[in-house]
């Protein structure tokens, strides 16, 4: 079957019809869960009772029939409460193949009830605190009647739906917000983007906002090993989005692709946006969802954790608690004078700076330095290259092959912050294509490459020692990185669609890509590659070094230890030029 989006014809495929992790039958009723409730043992206990209002049928505006899980407190019967939605595909309370705890990110078995949605919020947690969670199975996931949507308008409308039922029954205050990490996050941005008058806040904890450039084909290198796992466990009765299909047949940029970027300028609610360095797929989204939307009430918190390790911290949830008190429970709690950006900046080798006030982001203090390419040296250099021609070379094609370095040594006291950007002249001597990719590291004053462990030691499972922290993602973070697959280079003038006041807020070293050609390669031909790299926050004490590295491998580890790394599709050497002509650089942002 086939759907139209934005106007383009669109492949649809089955979902999967083996469920995994069902623990509950469908079954519409309403139970009470009485205080000390367990799932199973070992699962957090209710601290409170909880009427739950198993599979309630949500009617969409095209007569479709969606389903919801409803919690909300037994203590505030003939109450009414605010809601918040945790709307998703990986299965509502806990059912599918995604579960948190399995994942080892130090959150403890005991800690979540098994009532939350994969990445949205416990209602054991929530419920205590006065708050109605629903969980809503989507079009097409589960028993959600209809074909599974991949973000977007359909996803919007659909969600914009439920937020105007929710409001409209006899336990809820009319005050509607929503909150959930990733997709549970995405799905925000077009949500709110109907403005359905009950929605009256989000709280996106970790979102991309373009998802073909943030997270379906980075730089123009497809996904695939982590969407292919991703997508072929999504289920459901009906069908899905054929996703990587589309990448295929439409592989230029059209409106279909249009239809799944955010619309900045229509997000004018309050907002409460998180970010983090170690997602592989959306700190970008979230500093361009902060800075780029019309909402005059919106806060960024950058941690220096990771996404699930923060969604259920204490820290996180009490800072959550105050601003969905403030606008959906009306009170003046003081939320307004929370600092408008806190932000968190990684030692990798010493405690992080945690949550330090600011007013924007990156801080006006920041200031962009361009840094040549010494091949010679291998070092960063602020004198432009002469009209002598240099050069270095790495086997693209060759895994073990570590690429070529250049580093800075400070000499005081230097902290970078935010989006950075490399301009390289490279060539490749065999093939019509070459990927490249990039990363900031820190090395120490030995010149040893450090890795940040994302998660503290203390909060992983008792014995856990450095030695034995995952090689994933998830667990580890390398750096700031970049990566662009050359016959994709085409960049556009300025990132579309954005509000006068918007634009001033962006970067010398953002950079979006066209998508809109492709442009091969001929062996020998050099070529204008312009890298942007996701936004950082290291601190660098004097003696320590930035190493700016050049890669034709996948640098990021997989997200999670079933993923293998990208396929390499490069074919011999590269070579990175540096001269007059050829003014390799990096752009970086710095506050000495």
């Amino acid at each position: 079957m086939s759907h139209t989006i934005a106007g383009v014809p669109v492949a649809f495929t089955d979902t999967r019809r083996d469920w995994q992790r069902v623990w509950q039958k469908f079954d519409p009723a309403t139970v009470t869960l009485p205080k000390g409730w367990e799932r199973e043992p070992g699962y957090r206990p209710l601290p409170v009772g909880i009427v739950w209002h198993r599979d309630s049928a949500i009617t969409l505006r095209d007569g479709v029939k969606i389903y919801a899980d409803i919690f909300r407190p037994k203590a505030l019967e003939g109450t009414p409460v605010p809601a918040v939605i945790s709307w998703g595909p990986f299965g509502k309370t806990d059912k599918g193949f995604a579960n948190t705890v399995n994942l080892e990110v130090g959150i403890p078995r005991n800690g979540l009830s098994g009532l939350e949605s994969f990445e949205g919020l416990d209602p054991a947690e929530w419920c205590q605190r006065g708050y109605a969670i629903v969980n809503i199975d989507g079009r097409g996931s589960y028993n959600s009647e209809g074909d599974l949507f991949v973000h977007g308008k359909q996803e919007g409308e659909d969600s914009a739906d439920s937020v105007e039922w929710i409001a409209k029954q006899g336990w809820s205050n009319g005050s509607v917000g929503m909150a959930g990490n990733s997709w549970l996050a995405v799905v925000q941005w077009f949500t709110a983007a109907q403005k359905p008058p009950h929605l009256k806040a989000i709280a996106p904890w970790e979102g991309a906002s373009d998802f073909r450039r943030h997270i379906l084909s980075r730089g123009g290198i497809g996904n695939i090993p982590f969407l292919t796992f991703l997508l072929r466990n999504f289920s459901g009765s009906n069908q899905r989005e054929d996703i990587l299909t589309e990448l295929t047949e439409h592989k230029y940029w059209n409106p279909y692709w249009e239809d799944k970027v955010a619309k900045y300028d229509q997000l004018d609610l309050p907002m409460y946006i998180t970010g983090s360095y170690s997602t592989a797929l959306h700190i970008e989204g979230s500093i361009k969802g902060f800075n780029y939307s019309n909402s005059k009430e919106k806060w960024l918190r950058i941690h220096p954790t990771q996404e699930w390790h923060d969604l259920y911290s204490s820290e996180g949830t009490d800072d959550l608690q105050r601003f969905f008190d403030r606008y959906l429970n009306g009170k003046n709690n003081g939320w307004e004078a929370t600092p408008r950006v806190r932000l968190s900046l990684l030692r990798y080798n010493a405690p992080p700076i945690r949550h330090r006030p600011e007013s924007e982001y990156p801080p006006a203090r920041v200031q962009y330095e361009k840094l040549y390419l010494d091949t010679k040296n291998q070092t960063l250099v602020q004198q432009a290259p002469g009209a002598q021609l240099g050069s270095i070379t790495f086997a693209a094609h060759d895994k073990q092959d570590d690429g070529s370095h250049f580093t800075l040594t400070f000499d005081k006291y230097t902290e970078l912050i935010g989006f950075s950007k490399a301009v390289l002249y490279v060539s490749t001597d065999a093939g019509d294509d070459l990927d490249v990719y990039v990363v900031i590291r820190k090395l120490d004053k030995d010149g040893n490459a450090l890795i940040n462990n994302n998660i503290p030691l203390k909060d992983l499972a008792p014995g856990s020692t450095e030695a034995g922290v995952p090689n994933t993602n998830i667990h580890k973070y390398i750096g700031p990185n970049g990566a662009l697959r050359a016959s994709w280079r085409a960049v556009l003038p300025e990132e579309p669609g954005l509000t006068a006041e918007a634009r001033k807020l962006t970067t010398p070293a953002e950079t979006i890509l066209s998508l809109d050609r492709e442009e091969k390669l001929q062996p020998g031909q050099i070529v204008k590659l312009e890298i942007q790299i996701w936004p950082g926050g290291i601190a660098f004490n004097p003696g320590e070094s930035l190493r700016f590295e050049v890669k034709g491998n996948e640098i990021l580890l997989p997200e999670i230890a079933v993923l293998r790394t990208k396929e390499n599709p490069n074919k011999g050497r590269a070579t990175i030029y540096s001269s007059q002509e050829y003014p390799s650089h990096v752009l970086l942002p710095f506050d000495h």
